[in-house]
């Protein structure tokens, strides 16, 4: 394997730490993030006037001579797979995705292929620059196999860094289209009588709860409100369907980005997603609310009910801001029009 020789100068004023230092000064063509330079670090790949230093936490100076030997990124053991993609945006740094349902993001036992990953090492073919020493792509978030929608994607250490920091900070923006059960309505007493659950100002319903894997399903995720993590939900009625209302098309957004949040929070606020199989269940509706062709379409959809409609971030490399938005996929358009009737 190959490698590169990466020289430069500390400059003035440096951080007291060596790894800040170093993250401060290198070059930005480097292409090295936080994280990568970490272990180059630990690895004994960095000298300071000509001596191999490992220590993360060491005094550095102004002026003092920095090297960094950075092998060349070895190919990853997944392999790639001719499967066609929806491109939304791609540039040298990143690539956005509109995943359809039915996809895997990474190969995982019981998925160990036909997932994104491995249409994206098949798409980028060799022009990949690799993240953390592996030709892969950088995954900063992910959605659920039956979730459908926008996913970003780093093609590069900087890249990787640059996303993780914002979806860490959580400034990302994520919008996501869901049909539920029920109408989730300030007006409804019992919704006010649920722990974790208010309404804000435009009946805008907030769900705060800890989550946590199940104690006993493994598959799921539990709500808490000690322990776990903690997650933020918010959403509001687009549309509602029915008379009585017994379902409705509403819009959700993140303030944190938890496994599994918006189906189980909305599960939890008694409003489960339609054809959620793990959180939202199959409820019988009121006969005489929708009509037959309506009723059908729900018993009949077969995946969560869910879309991630928008994502906005700002570019990790030229600091751009990006705002990106995927339409409806056909499924939800339809059960959507059989709802209307």
């Amino acid at each position: 394997m190959g490698s590169r020789r990466i020289e430069f100068v500390i400059a003035e004023n440096p951080p007291k730490r060596l790894d800040k230092a170093v993250s401060r000064d290198v070059p930005e063509e480097a292409s090295l993030s936080r994280t990568r330079l970490a272990k180059l670090i630990e690895a004994g790949a960095l000298t300071v006037d000509g001596a191999v230093v490992q220590d993360p936490k060491a005094r550095i100076e102004a002026g003092a001579q920095v090297a960094i030997e950075v092998q060349e990124a070895e190919d990853s053991h997944i392999g790639p797979e001719d499967i066609p993609l929806e491109i939304i945006f791609e540039d040298d740094d990143l690539i956005v995705i509109n995943k359809p349902a039915g996809m895997v993001v990474h190969p995982a036992p019981g998925s160990p292929s036909g997932t994104l990953v491995n249409a994206l090492l098949h798409h980028f073919g060799g022009a990949l620059s690799g993240v953390g020493g592996v030709k892969r792509p950088g995954i900063v978030h992910r959605i659920d196999k039956e979730t459908s929608g926008l996913l970003v994607v780093a093609k590069s250490d900087a890249a990787h860094q640059g996303l993780a920091v914002q979806f860490e900070k959580h400034t990302v923006e994520r919008y996501y289209q869901a049909i539920c059960y029920g109408v989730p309505d300030a007006s409804d007493p019992r919704l006010r009588g649920i722990k974790g659950t208010s309404f804000e100002a435009g009946n805008i319903l907030k769900i705060t709860t800890q989550l946590a894997r199940h104690k006993t399903d493994r598959q799921r995720q539990a709500v808490l409100f000690q322990g776990g993590r903690h997650a933020v939900t918010r959403a509001r009625i687009v549309e509602s369907f029915g008379t009585p209302p017994v379902a409705a098309l509403v819009e959700c957004w993140l303030e944190t980005g938890r496994t599994h949040q918006i189906r189980v929070h909305m599960a939890h606020a008694g409003h489960g997603l339609i054809g959620d199989p793990t959180y939202g269940g199959r409820r019988k509706l009121a006969a005489k609310a929708l009509d037959e062709t309506a009723q059908a379409a729900v018993r009949a959809f077969p995946r969560q009910a869910l879309h991630a409609a928008v994502l906005g971030f700002d570019h990790p490399v030229t600091g751009a801001a990006l705002r990106f938005e995927a339409p409806l996929p056909q499924d939800m358009a339809d059960l959507l029009a059989a709802l209307r009737g």
